[in-house]
């Protein structure tokens, strides 16, 4: 696909006052629930904007979305999946400075900081480039008298990630990357305290060549995540935060039937 550019405003500015609604189908879209929240800049205190919280209808939405564009995009060969995530990895790289801004005025972490949480993220990208030999199965000849065994990969369908505050680049690149380009198409519910970075991800993505759909962000709370967890059409949970959300994750999506990775407790020695 012809990459397509994205008109977007100068998010790392505090003039850019706004609502941070939700990236459904390819486009942004208003959220209707009429429930949000403040969106600070931790070195000023200032409110740089809202944040839109998704209803259950507009999570089921977005939901719908990646179902739809699942059977054409787990379809298609892997090496151009790939192609896509290379233009992709060319866009963060071209925007990397922006990234990490954005990272900046919404998370707190200093500059260099949040230019190195873009790279840890950017190195998952490289590595899902590689997706045509690390998708490749297995065949073991005469296994038993006259038998072969042979294995193939192939994608579970639509996948979800919760995401934490504290890396809102780094932690959706360990997920989003490498499921894309196993033909998995994806939503994603990031922390409700730094959604811009994500949703510039998202148009990035587009920018690629990624069709309408296979990507999706819904920003907001419990509610959304929720509908994450029991709606059917979701295959499997990536989840990282605090050790008593990821039990209650594990616990809820996994009784739902689903895959689930629930990564907790993270903190380190200080």
């Amino acid at each position: 696909p012809e990459a397509r550019p994205v008109a977007v405003p100068d998010l790392t500015t505090e003039a850019s006052l706004r609502t941070i609604d939700h990236w459904i189908n390819g486009s942004l879209v208003r959220s209707a629930s009429g429930r949000s929240g403040p969106v600070f800049n931790p070195a000023t205190g200032q409110v740089r904007g809202e944040v839109a919280f998704a209803s259950a209808d507009e999570t089921r939405a977005a939901i719908a979305a990646a179902e739809a564009a699942l059977p054409a995009w787990s379809a298609t060969p892997p090496l151009q999946r790939a192609r896509i995530m290379f233009k992709f990895k060319a866009l963060l790289e071209e925007h990397t400075d922006e990234l990490a801004r954005l990272i900046t005025v919404e998370h707190g972490k200093v500059y260099d900081d949040a230019l190195g949480e873009v790279t840890r993220g950017l190195e998952v990208v490289e590595f899902a480039v590689g997706i045509p030999h690390l998708l490749k199965g297995e065949v073991t000849e005469n296994v038993g008298t006259n038998v072969d065994s042979h294995s193939l990969r192939q994608p579970l369908g639509v996948v979800a990630g919760i995401t934490p505050f504290n890396f809102p680049c780094m932690v959706p690149m360990w997920m989003f990357p490498v499921a894309l380009a196993c033909g998995n198409t994806f939503v994603l519910k990031p922390s409700e305290k730094d959604p811009s970075c994500p949703m510039r991800v998202a148009q990035l993505l587009k920018q690629a060549g990624l069709p309408d759909g296979v990507f999706n962000v819904v920003n907001g709370d419990r509610e959304a995540v929720d509908t994450l967890l029991t709606d059917s059409r979701v295959g499997a949970i990536s989840f990282v935060g605090s050790t008593p959300v990821a039990e209650y994750i594990y616990r809820t999506a996994s009784t739902h039937g689903k895959r689930v990775q629930a990564l907790g407790g993270a903190k380190n020695h200080m």
